[in-house]
């Protein structure tokens, strides 16, 4: 039995008036993506066909997910809403407070006592609001929403950037700031601008060595980090047909690294089979009865150029396994020989320390079951393992039939770690190191989805390459970057050349799905009785005081940072051991972008402090000039927050006193979280303005009290000599958001709706 199914039912039950009226009134045929955006419009039936790229348009989500790092803040948030209920089916996930180092049973005791005042607070809060609440060990975020709540058609968002995975079972879902949440949990529209559309056309199939993973690595080698931008990106044809379901969450999920809104596949039987095996059969005959309404209309994918606004076509039969990286998650290699010639060109260590299998990008019983088909050839060939080998399963269910059916016991046969069923390594929760900063130059494989500098275990030098949990195993048996299983030969210990087979494994376990404890928390019905404590004292939670506006009045601000190059959320407020803080701001605001290059010194967390004249770190220089009163601006490059979903990367420079963000280009998530604290995310009108701007330099805006839509603003850069440059920027603040900025923050304004 699904959760929430009456909620199911009622989206199933309007789409097709909906639909055909979306349809009617856009005048042609649909995508998948557009029938579901036009089913969940905050108005209701369709009455106007909207310009994508441009139209900001208010949706209904149908339900909410957050993972427990973002969730405290977000919750934080909520408590200052003034609601004693959330809007819509909601839950929180304990996936990321977790560290990864002897193995499951002690990382996960350790956890609940070092994160009991967080771990406590999150269920007390859940519990009080009608919040479904999982506990620590529960699984990781995106993998127990695809078993549990995902549902062809369905529109979500979440706290984390790969929220997106859930399009694996043909839902919207899209990954949000904290605050966006906010809106929606107190049962306000969520605003969103409405997508272009991608279509990736698959043909063939996948076969041998070639996985899932594949198909997102070379997307994300057509497309980089940023192409996706502004779209969702829809998958189809034969070879999206025959893929499984998680295979399908796979590829959804890493489309958070091309910067894309969302990725979606259309309804098919593999996604029935996958709901069948989770106990939702009720969700399955459901979707039966408006299946045509699941997948886009056939004119389109017969068309697709006529439709989408871009159409990239795949043939599977032609796709072979890729090593995607180091430091970038769009930088693609075919494994092999091509390998060994880019790695003796930029001096990647060939030798490979680690290899990962897990997060919520690959650790579906499928993933472990293949992955684990070429664990056992080693013990059956008699090959020693070169490297290291851990293993993160993605919920409790899959880890307890995973070892129902002997799989882990075949990872644990190589001494490989089996983690607690979390995230681990995949966000920096990996006891690997203890100096990080000094810890040697070396190469890892993994099957997660993000490999920026210092992201999975704190260390610069560690070169960590992205690619299926087949290829990750037979790399980590092998013990070297450049091995190819399809054609080179290893020795085993009677010293005889032998070969790895091909993977095999199970879309589906053979004899179902098993669990004992889940470990779900369902919320009280009333739970008004329910108190929250926040200790005063506490250094991990602190209760939110509202932001003072900015104002339309901004003269004499100081130069914080101009950051030179690739500056994601990591880079503004790194994760590691910082997450024991996401829930104090004041505390976690002292990483406040010291991961950032400083464009003058090529330095990280080394600036020049105006009002002294010397250097020192981000955060220490900035609480200077908060304490006198000084606002100032920071200014990034391209793609400037792209990466993870985390809105502390908005508000800690907005507690700290930053007044404006300027840049090149924004990450869509980042500079919606920009707005919703009510600071200025702005973009140069001409790109190489970058260049003007000097580390001495002195900002005024010329025109902020003329703020509005489609208007350009002026900002004067006074520079040491004395000289001026006047600098164009552009927006794309629409009333309601120039709203959020007059009134300090998107939450102010939502307190003082609900109070009248």
């Amino acid at each position: 039995m699904a959760f929430d199914i009456d909620m199911i039912k009622g989206v199933y039950t309007k789409m097709a008036e909906r639909v055909d009226k979306a349809r009617e009134v856009v005048g042609k045929p649909l995508t998948l993506s557009e029938k579901i955006l036009y089913n969940h419009l905050w108005d209701g039936t369709p009455t106007k066909a909207f310009t994508r790229g441009k139209d900001y348009v208010d949706f209904a989500p149908d339900r909410i997910a957050c993972q427990d790092a973002t969730a405290q803040m977000a919750l934080l948030q909520f408590m200052q809403a003034g609601k004693s209920k959330v809007a819509v089916p909601t839950t929180v996930h304990c996936d990321h407070l977790i560290q990864a180092k002897e193995g499951a049973a002690v990382d996960l005791k350790h956890a609940n006592s070092v994160s009991s005042e967080v771990f406590d607070f999150l269920e007390s809060v859940s519990n009080k609001y009608g919040i479904g609440f999982w506990k620590p060990g529960a699984g990781i975020i995106h993998q127990v929403v695809l078993e549990n709540y995902a549902f062809p058609g369905g529109m979500m968002i979440g706290t984390d950037s790969h929220t997106v995975n859930a399009g694996g079972l043909g839902m919207v879902a899209i990954g949000v700031g904290g605050a966006d949440a906010v809106d929606v949990m107190a049962g306000m529209a969520w605003e969103l601008k409405f997508p272009k559309l991608i279509g990736v056309k698959l043909t063939g199939k996948l076969s041998g060595w070639t996985a899932p993973k594949d198909v997102i690595l070379k997307v994300a080698e057509i497309l980089t980090v940023k192409g996706g931008t502004g779209a969702i990106v829809e998958y189809f044809g034969p070879g999206a047909t025959a893929m499984s379901c998680t295979g399908k969450g796979t590829i959804c999920n890493m489309g958070a690294e091309i910067g894309a809104t969302t990725s979606t596949f259309g309804y098919d039987d593999s996604m029935e089979r996958y709901l069948r095996s989770t106990d939702r059969a009720d969700v399955a005959d459901a979707a039966n009865k408006v299946k045509s309404y699941l997948t886009a209309d056939a004119e389109v994918y017969a068309n697709p150029e006529q439709y989408f606004d871009q159409v990239i076509e795949i043939n599977l039969s032609e796709l072979g396994p890729l090593l995607n990286g180091p430091f970038t998650p769009d930088l693609s290699t075919t494994v092999g020989k091509d390998m060994s010639e880019k790695a003796k060109a930029n001096d990647w260590p060939i030798a490979v320390e680690w290899g990962l299998i897990g997060s919520c990008t690959n650790s579906s019983y499928e993933d472990l079951s293949r992955a684990a088909s070429i664990a056992q050839q080693a013990l059956d060939k008699g090959i020693k393992m070169k490297s290291e080998l851990g293993i993160n399963p993605g919920s409790e269910q899959v880890r307890y039939t995973a070892e129902r059916d002997g799989i882990l016991q075949v990872f644990e046969k190589l001494d490989a770690k089996i983690f607690t069923n979390a995230c681990g390594p995949c966000i920096g929760q990996w006891a690997r190191y203890s100096d990080p900063k000094n810890a040697p130059k070396n190469s890892i494989v993994h099957s997660f989805n993000r490999n920026f500098a210092k992201r999975a275990d704190g260390n610069p030098n560690t070169h960590a390459f992205v690619a299926s949990p087949e290829i990750t195993a037979a790399i980590a048996i092998a013990g070297r970057l450049d091995f190819n299983p399809m054609t080179d030969k290893l020795i085993n210990e009677d010293g005889q050349e032998v070969m790895f087979d091909e993977p095999t494994g199970w879309e589906l376990p053979p004899k179902g799905f098993e669990v004992k404890d889940n470990g779900y928390l369902a919320p009280e019905a009333d739970g008004s009785h329910v108190e929250v404590k926040v200790a005063e004292d506490s250094e991990r939670l602190q209760l939110l005081e509202p932001f003072e506006p900015i104002g339309n009045t901004i003269t004499g601000a100081k130069l914080l940072i101009k950051a030179f190059g690739k500056c994601t959320t990591d880079h503004i407020s790194m994760a590691g051991p910082w997450l024991r803080f996401r829930g104090h701001l004041d505390n976690i605001s002292n990483n406040c972008l010291i991961g950032a290059v400083n464009a003058y010194n090529q330095k990280t967390n080394f600036v020049k402090n105006q009002l002294t004249g010397e250097y020192g770190g981000v955060p220490d220089v900035q609480r200077q000039y908060k304490a006198k009163g000084i606002k100032t601006i920071v200014v990034g490059d391209h793609n400037y927050g792209e990466g993870s979903s985390r809105e502390h990367a908005a508000m800690e420079p907005r507690f700290l006193g930053v007044a404006a963000v300027i840049v090149k280009s924004f990450a869509r998530i980042h500079e919606t979280n920009l707005k919703k604290q009510g600071m200025l995310g702005l973009t140069f009108a001409n790109e190489t303005d970058y260049d003007l701007i000097q580390e001495d330099d002195t900002f005024n805006f010329l025109d902020l009290n003329e703020f509005a839509p489609d208007k350009q603003l002026t900002l004067e850069a006074v520079h040491a000599d004395g000289s001026k440059d006047l600098i164009k920027l552009n927006h794309t603040y629409n009333d309601a958001q120039i709203g959020w900025y007059n009134e300090g923050s998107a939450l102010n304004l939502i307190k003082i709706q609900n109070a009248s």
